[in-house]
């Protein structure tokens, strides 16, 4: 079906423009740079103009409720838009669209989005767009199933670094969370199909390669193959010619011993780990089903540190969640203290439809904002502390792009994850330089280019 779109609209398509806006998290990225490829095998062209874009797409997320909120006012602001150039098309995919109670939402209130489908259906786009064509009907897709696609194509942000998912999924059920509802349950790809990607990739000049799971931690485990994450690691980072090597997201009730030797072992897997805590209370873990304890956590975070010397370790951490006291914030706030994260993504707990969490009472709103402001003002100071500790030091960055205060001046990261700022040529982007650091925030490192 997708060959007879394009030879049915290939005029149609050909200069047609697209625009895409995606909500979350680096899957949620990837996701789009799929749809971007398959727009543009069949004609389009991508603008950042949304308001002249001829397609309209939105990638959603159903993690934070603030994200939910955000997409429903964007594409509502687009009914003027849609009344006044009815030719246009607005689609809304995703996470959200693969939930029953949010996918309503769009149907019911919002006339104007002209196609649906979820995560699972993304291959199926163009087809979407000639049944839209055909019948000038809305068209939803959403599949149950995860789709057998091991290899696809898809559009880098860049040509020197990319995602490549090495499963889909997740079997973890934490209380609070909705993506085992919005990305099914765990699936692992071939090994050989994932090194064969980032072959391919290499081939083609890439330097960054950033393997992609809800828990890379347990690839493997559902699987008729028998290779581990570490296995694999092992494998990716002994592709000739790749420079850097990231993973994300792992799960601390998985982080095995032999993952930490592995990453020790080679150089381009990267001396940056995430490390989602979520809480450091055991009470709370246990409510939130994590499967570890606040001293498990804390002996795997340790562990990485004394193996790995420079590791910059980064989290995950909720404040307020329904059955939080102040006691168990006191722990998040020891946890923080005890591991010195150099950087955390901090959210204030928001329900999820059909999650565990959800049928709990919330706590009062000023409480929870008293915590986050109280967890924020623990965290500044030991990221600017992690940060003083580069001055003086020379690293080496991979040069991403112009910084969006100042065109003279690149952004780029160190094998930590560290931000960089440089002043620099932007025909430095994609390759790497060295920098000697020379000043610092709690949020980035910056000094001079070293010739």
């Amino acid at each position: 079906m997708q060959l007879k779109t394009n030879e049915i609209y290939k005029d149609h398509f050909k200069g047609k423009t697209y625009n895409i806006t995606t909500f979350g998290c680096q899957m949620n990225e990837h996701d789009s740079e799929r749809i971007s490829y398959l727009l543009e095998d069949i004609g389009y062209k991508k603008t950042e103009n949304r308001d002249e874009a001829d397609l309209i797409l939105f990638n959603t997320c159903l993690v934070r409720e603030n994200a939910e909120l955000k997409l429903y006012g964007q594409v509502g602001s687009l009914k003027k838009l849609k009344e006044e150039n009815p030719e246009k098309i607005i689609v809304v995919s995703g996470c959200m669209m693969q939930t029953s109670v949010a996918r309503e939402v769009i149907e019911k209130k919002h006339k104007e989005v002209d196609i649906i489908f979820g995560t699972k259906n993304i291959n199926s786009l163009p087809d979407l767009l000639f049944r839209y064509l055909e019948s000038g009907e809305r068209v939803i897709d959403i599949s149950e199933d995860n789709v057998k696609d091991d290899y696809v194509n898809y559009n880098s942000k860049n040509n020197f670094q990319a995602y490549v998912n090495i499963m889909r999924g997740c079997d973890n059920f934490c209380s609070y969370c909705i993506v085992p509802q919005s990305r099914g349950r765990e699936e692992s790809r071939r090994p050989s199909h994932i090194i064969e990607e980032i072959e391919n990739l290499v081939r083609e000049g890439y330097k960054e390669v950033t393997l992609l799971g809800q828990n890379v931690n347990s690839y493997g485990n559902k699987s008729d193959f028998n290779v581990t994450f570490p296995e694999l690691l092992e494998k990716c980072a002994q592709i000739d010619g790749l420079k850097r090597l990231r993973f994300t997201t792992s799960h601390p009730k998985d982080l095995s011993d032999d993952l930490i030797k592995v990453i020790k072992k080679y150089d381009n897997i990267c001396n940056y780990f995430h490390l989602p805590m979520q809480s450091g209370s055991n009470k709370v873990l246990k409510d939130m089903n994590r499967k570890y304890t606040k001293e498990k956590y804390l002996e795997r975070a340790l562990k990485l540190k004394e193996e790995i010397p420079g590791i910059s370790i980064s989290t995950d951490i909720i404040v307020g969640y329904p059955t939080e006291d102040e006691e168990d914030f006191i722990e998040t706030l020891d946890v923080c203290k005890k591991v010195g994260f150099d950087s955390a993504f901090t959210f204030k707990y928001s329900p999820r439809p059909n999650t565990k969490a959800s049928k709990l009472t919330p706590i009062n709103d000023m409480i929870v904002q008293d915590r986050f402001d109280r967890l924020l003002d623990t965290l500044y100071p030991i990221f600017n502390e992690k940060n003083k500790e580069y001055l003086g030091k020379t690293v080496e960055v991979l040069l991403e792009s112009e910084s969006k205060n100042n065109r003279e001046v690149l952004t780029g990261r160190t094998d930590t994850f560290k931000l960089v700022h440089v002043k620099a040529d932007n025909s430095l982007i994609g390759k790497f330089v060295k920098v000697k650091i020379t000043d610092h925030t709690s949020f980035t490192i910056s000094g001079d280019l070293i010739s």
